[in-house]
């Protein structure tokens, strides 16, 4: 997603006119999965919820992100926002949907110093501090994003959640873009392949992979595979770009991911007071994070 992100901007293309386009094509192929899966629309207040996260949650969120791309390296960028399972998870902590234990404070450690080390890892003049606080921003956005889809995830089909979630971004991102007059779209055709790239493949693609591997070796195995996703961006970072993390920040990037895989591997699911007791427990939001939901 940064790379693609990097590569559109590249072109001309803005950030408003990059995620309104972005949300608008990944809605637009979702809403068609819905129609072939026939799934049926949720309870009104659920289909609500879908349509508020996509409004005021995770256009935010990318809006944030994105934002960050323009201003510090896509590398540090993907490492700062995977700080949010951490959040999450002290989340559920305050919830009372996760129980404490002396495993998952020292992971939290571990993630508390990696992130000091990422950010103080840099020369003086390489961090941007307002980039660096969008893509903390944007982290703290996405773990509240999180933590109100895992108490309706287990009553609406997710490929559906996934389209309410979409069109609720594109609507906010199109107001912001007409109310701001920031939507420009005389960006060369080189620009919708990386729109198209982003949307489809970042977005429609992985969360739908998501998904199918889910369903196939469950939560936990899912979510620890995933923690590949900055580890991939990083090395494509560097590849494409020469981005280079000092050894102190490569450091830190490493005991931010070993704590988010401590602390997946830890999680465990619970059943809420008004769930029926034959019903599976829905996967802890601690251990089912590490992916992009729309």
């Amino acid at each position: 997603m940064a790379i693609f992100a990097k590569e559109a901007y590249a072109t001309g293309v803005t950030v408003v006119t990059l995620l309104s386009l972005r949300f608008l094509l990944a809605a637009v192929l979702f809403w068609a999965i819905v129609a072939v899966r026939g799934a049926h629309l949720p309870s009104r207040s659920v289909l609500l919820t879908g349509l508020a996260l996509g409004v005021a949650g995770y256009a935010a969120q990318a809006g944030l992100y994105f934002g960050a791309l323009t201003r510090i390296d896509a590398s540090l960028t993907s490492l700062l926002l995977y700080t949010y399972p951490v959040l999450v998870f002290l989340g559920a902590l305050v919830l009372r949907r996760e129980h404490a234990s002396a495993g998952r404070l020292g992971a939290l450690g571990l993630a508390t110093a990696g992130a000091v080390l990422v950010l103080l890892g840099g020369s003086v003049g390489v961090i941007d501090g307002l980039g660096v606080a969008m893509a903390l921003g944007a982290a703290v956005v996405y773990a509240t994003y999180i933590l109100v889809t895992d108490r309706i995830i287990g009553k609406v089909d997710a490929f559906l959640l996934a389209a309410l979630v979409t069109t609720g971004a594109t609507v906010s991102l199109f107001a912001v873009g007409l109310s701001s007059a920031s939507l420009d779209l005389s960006f060369p055709a080189a620009g919708w392949g990386w729109i198209a790239a982003l949307s489809c493949g970042s977005t429609v693609l992985g969360v739908s992979a998501f998904f199918l591997g889910l369903r196939d070796v469950g939560p936990a195995t899912a979510s620890i595979v995933s923690t590949a996703e900055p580890v991939v961006t990083v090395g494509l970072a560097t590849a494409i770009y020469g981005e280079a993390l000092g050894s102190t920040q490569l450091a830190g990037g490493v005991l931010v991911l070993v704590a988010v895989v401590l602390l997946q591997r830890r999680g465990t699911g619970t059943v809420s007071s008004h769930e029926p007791a034959d019903r599976a427990p829905a996967p802890a939001p601690a251990r089912t994070l590490a992916h992009e939901p729309a």
